[in-house]
């Protein structure tokens, strides 16, 4: 692997996994959605270096990584806007409160 890759890389892999670490343990709503926009940044950045490393010359990886961030922008919209009816309605934004809601 080149060394210049791996600089690149190090930080996905730091973001892919405090994303994963804080979805699995917040119970908070909203920290579970900054965890997942963790995640799919990191996976933004390894499309857009990936681009660079093995197709130096295109930008498929950058256009495909502006449509990921639109498509993330959208769905962070949506997921707050739930978020916020759920806490109108419960009081609180935890996970456990939601299950509660179900029965």
């Amino acid at each position: 692997m080149d060394l210049n890759i791996f600089w690149y890389l190090v930080p996905s892999v730091i973001m892919f996994a405090a994303g994963v670490y804080g979805f699995i343990t917040r119970k908070n709503m909203i920290a579970m959605l900054i965890s997942l926009e963790l995640i799919l940044n990191s996976a933004d950045l390894n499309f857009v270096v990936f681009n660079r490393y093995l197709f130096p010359g295109s930008m498929e990886g950058m256009i495909f990584t502006l449509f990921a961030i639109a498509i993330a922008a959208a769905e962070t919209a949506i997921a707050i806007s739930i978020i916020i009816n759920i806490y109108r309605e419960v009081g609180n934004s935890d996970v456990a409160s939601v299950k509660q809601m179900r029965f």
